[in-house]
């Protein structure tokens, strides 16, 4: 039986492409979802496998740009990646997933990045695990901002247009100094952040948006729903479900998430992943009320390791790093020194070698080259060398995957 990959040519095709993933989470493309996705994820970023003319997997590319350490990149955001049940184990994903980033490569997308719904999947593709992420679920009651902390903004919930209006600014404001968030483009505050449909509450209520002013400027934002779970009064649980919360300074942030700590009638409140960095740990008065855990969140492939590598910034100071594997594109491999900002390739001892799946693990901060020797994903090729390589790599934040695509 022959299978055939290649990108979809009309809607049909699209809204098939996209139900090999929506089988598993029971979501069946309708007309409308084809229209609101294609404009971000276009046809020609859709690729699909093909059985007898019957779309059997899909793989998508939103065509976008991630912040990175001192700049951004463009970047294909990889997402609703899927094969059907009744085609598994017969290497679709492969045969996709290839043509996917032999696709990337001669767009010169010098990085791929995804969330994993399953994370054992991408490593053997070249992705790396590139952040970490802290995910909130709160008792209410139980948990608040440190009286000690000071109150120095209001907040007022506002309409669509205002939100349109003002949170974009303050975003920007917040990922320009954070890796791992993506460009919005008004496009996809439209579609992706601010669509308030019904389809999309995933049994919450309408879209919340909260502004933080001092002194009457915007410097924070909420994006919430409430979720009711619950037949009659007695058996009421209400979440309230953050969607994103920024604050452009310290004092924004800890006065957005006292707003929401604080909104009354509320048993839980739920938050999806938080940089391990952030200070609510530390702004809240019972630490192990939040009921914290870690997910893997990001992942991050260097398409163009070249191009990758001299897209971001560095500490002054000098490193040689090899990539010693990739699973398909062979002049990625080999070595480079990084040298004061600057990016070559030469012919020089590396300080630590790397497959590309660890490079895109370091890439964005989010870990360390002497984190990848020790888990043996890395090894030195001089001594200390992970620890010199580190020192030119590091970054003062954690990567923020602000954002599920």
């Amino acid at each position: 039986m022959a299978f055939r990959v290649r990108t979809v040519r009309d809607a049909e095709e699209y809204r098939s492409a996209l139900g090999a993933i929506g089988h598993y989470f029971g979501w069946a493309p309708t007309p409308e979802d084809g229209e609101r996705f294609a404009p971000l994820l276009p046809f020609e970023r859709t690729h699909a496998v093909f059985d007898d003319g019957r779309v059997v997997a899909g793989a998508g590319v939103f065509p976008f740009e991630m912040t990175v350490p001192g700049g951004s990149v463009r970047c294909a955001g990889v997402s609703v990646v899927g094969v059907l049940p009744s085609h598994r184990r017969r290497g679709l994903l492969r045969r996709m997933m290839e043509a996917q980033l032999a696709d990337v490569r001669e767009r010169g997308e010098p990085i791929a990045a995804l969330w994993a719904s399953e994370e054992t999947i991408y490593g053997r593709f070249g992705y790396g695990l590139a952040s970490l992420g802290l995910h909130v679920d709160a008792e209410r009651r139980a948990v608040a901002i440190r009286r000690d902390l000071p109150l120095e903004g209001r907040v007022r919930l506002v309409d669509h247009d205002e939100a349109l209006r003002l949170f974009p600014r303050l975003y920007d404001r917040v990922a320009r100094g954070r890796a791992g968030m993506i460009v919005r483009t008004r496009q996809w505050w439209e579609t992706r952040r601010l669509d308030d449909a019904p389809d999309r509450r995933r049994g919450g209520g309408p879209l919340h948006r909260a502004l933080l002013e001092r002194d009457g400027r915007p410097v924070g934002y909420a994006l919430y729903r409430l979720v009711q779970e619950g037949s009659t009064p007695a058996s009421w649980k209400k979440t309230i479900r953050v969607l994103e919360a920024f604050g452009v300074d310290r004092g924004a942030t800890r006065d957005i998430w006292r707003f929401l700590l604080e909104i009354d009638w509320i048993d839980r409140i739920a938050a999806f992943g938080l940089p391990l960095d952030h200070p609510l740990p530390l702004l809240v008065d019972r630490v192990n009320k939040l009921n914290l855990t870690i997910w893997d969140a990001l992942w991050v492939r260097l398409v163009d390791v070249q191009a990758a590598l001299a897209a971001r910034t560095y500490a002054s100071g000098r490193t040689t790093v090899e990539v010693v594997g990739d699973p398909q594109f062979g002049d990625n491999v080999g070595t480079w020194t990084i040298e004061d900002g600057s990016v070559s390739r030469r012919r020089r001892r590396p300080d630590v070698r790397v497959r590309v799946d660890g490079l895109g693990s370091v890439y964005l901060g989010g870990f360390s080259f002497d984190g990848l020797v020790a888990a043996g994903l890395g090894e030195e090729g001089t001594r200390g060398g992970a620890g010199r390589a580190d020192a030119v790599f590091r970054t003062a934040l954690q990567p923020w995957g602000a954002e599920n695509f």
